[in-house]
């Protein structure tokens, strides 16, 4: 599958069909694999610039990441132009997110040392090795779960082009067992010298990354901050307000959260007339015995 261009798209496609299963035919559409020879044999490579990576089999038959990554690394040499790469462009239809069954990534960045945009979409056995890329502006990692190792990684790694990082954390019930010490290498920001947006959401420990994030050094140079999609409270939205100077960010996004209706105003008021924008939406019931993250299984 590609875009509407495909012999001289810069957009391709690469996935199987997850639902060959259901009329009994293995031959009912094609394999990832399948995709891949099709891909190779029929497209200008050179004209490549995104890859788009969707279904590649079911976790509980096995299947993993693994395989396109290896399909993809192989010929990396016949994609000199590829800049972009979104491994996991699976929906809930046919997985849901924490079911997405993942391996070891690095080869991706190995084999591409061009590349601008890494997007890996699921958790469940992610694994990332610490690496120099020297092209890297864009990292998002979208998951229920994000592996402790691999937070610790992306820390160890050196970055120096990277502008974007995006961690969904996710909950520890699948797999998400980051902590802030996991962390605290990012938020110094010594190997990340051109960070301008960070996401550090989806956790239920949002309260604690807030507090680490209210004096982390980092945040001086950051032009928008993601503390959002966790279970944020009073106490972690008064650790950020009484920590260092937020009024030069473009953007603050704290969206589903559980703050009380008073700290939600006291928020507003601390950055009225300041052109920060800042997204209080989906303000859940701070009452709640239970508190969920936006986005887990």
């Amino acid at each position: 599958m590609t875009n509407e261009n495909p012999g001289h798209g810069a957009v391709w496609d690469l996935r199987g069909n997850p639902y060959a299963h259901m009329v009994g035919e293995d031959e009912a559409g094609p394999s990832i694999q399948r995709s891949f020879e099709d891909f190779l044999a029929t497209r200008d490579l050179a004209q490549v610039r995104e890859i788009v990576v969707g279904w590649w089999g079911a976790g509980w038959e096995g299947n993993t990441s693994e395989l396109p990554v290896r399909l993809l690394s192989g010929v990396a040499d016949r994609l000199p132009n590829v800049r972009s790469i979104m491994l996991g462009d699976i929906e809930s239809e046919e997985s849901e997110i924490s079911w997405i069954e993942h391996g070891d990534v690095t080869p991706l960045l190995e084999a591409f040392p061009l590349l601008e945009a890494l997007h890996i979409r699921g958790g469940s056995g992610l694994l990332l090795r610490p690496v120099r890329h020297e092209a890297l502006h864009t990292l998002w990692f979208e998951t229920g779960g994000l592996p402790g190792r691999v937070v610790r990684a992306v820390a160890d790694s050196d970055l120096p082009a990277l502008e974007n990082l995006e961690m969904w954390l996710g909950v520890s019930e699948y797999g998400g067992d980051a902590t802030v010490a996991d962390l605290a290498p990012i938020l110094s920001g010594e190997r990340l010298p051109a960070l301008r947006h960070l996401g550090l959401q989806d956790s239920e420990i949002q309260d604690e990354i807030a507090a680490a994030v209210a004096s982390a050094p980092v945040v001086a140079r950051l032009e928008s901050l993601a503390l959002s999609m966790g279970t944020l409270t009073d106490e972690g939205a008064e650790a950020l307000l009484s920590g260092q100077p937020l009024t030069h960010l473009r953007r603050l996004d704290l969206h589903h959260h559980y703050l009380t209706g008073t700290m939600v105003k006291h928020v507003e008021a601390a950055f009225a007339g300041t052109g920060v924008e800042v997204d209080l939406s989906e303000q859940e019931e701070p009452d709640d015995d239970w508190r969920y993250v936006a986005v887990a299984e």
